[in-house]
């Protein structure tokens, strides 16, 4: 039997825990994130407020888009997290056939932005092609200089999804990490359940 020297099983580890972190999602800076859920409960409803962004495109958005659907999904991601692109997919898939169950999907594209506030041309056209690979049709928003009235600082992990109801209440939990369609559509019922009650 062959002895394995410790540099070689720490390596080994390493390679392991690194493996598993790119399965579920990136931390803002390229570190690793748990899937995990925060609670919000009814004492922490967040409403987004009023705010204005534009899509890749060039479009503007408003909160208005909220009043559109019943619940929205915010998937908040970044062009360089493999995570995130591997759940775009899986996102318009979703967004398709949630549409009769009045549903849509919104993503934030994190990167478009710099900590300045200024727009990252080359993350918009990342994105525009991330758009175009992936099939997706929902909108990619790029952060206004208020990040949507604070809600968009702090990401500290992505891909991170909230949801939100047609007052432009956050609510429900929001999840971080990248999910299937089948998990995700298990979640989008379980919060449009929430909202319909």
């Amino acid at each position: 039997m062959m002895k394995v020297r410790k540099e070689t099983f720490c390596a080994l580890i390493l390679c392991m825990v690194c493996s598993l972190a790119l399965l579920n999602g990136c931390g803002s800076k390229g570190e690793s994130s748990e899937d995990k859920t925060a609670e919000k409960g009814e004492a922490n409803v967040e409403n987004l407020g009023e705010f204005e962004m534009l899509d890749t495109g060039g479009n503007a958005y408003t909160q208005e888009i909220f009043a559109e659907c019943d619940l929205t999904m915010v998937n908040v991601f970044t062009t360089w997290c493999g995570p995130c692109i591997k759940e775009i997919p899986e996102l318009e898939k979703l967004n398709q056939e949630m549409v009769d169950k009045d549903v849509q999907v919104i993503g934030i594209v994190l990167d478009a932005v710099d900590s300045s506030g200024n727009i990252d041309e080359e993350a918009v056209e990342n994105a525009k092609l991330l758009a175009e690979k992936t099939g997706a049709a929902y909108p990619f928003l790029i952060p206004d200089s208020g990040l949507m009235n604070g809600r968009l600082s702090g990401i500290d992990a992505i891909p991170e999804t909230f949801f939100v109801d047609t007052e432009g209440n956050i609510v429900g939990e929001t999840y971080v990490g990248a999910h299937s369609f089948d998990d995700w559509k298990g979640i989008v019922e379980k919060e449009l359940e929430g909202v319909k009650k």
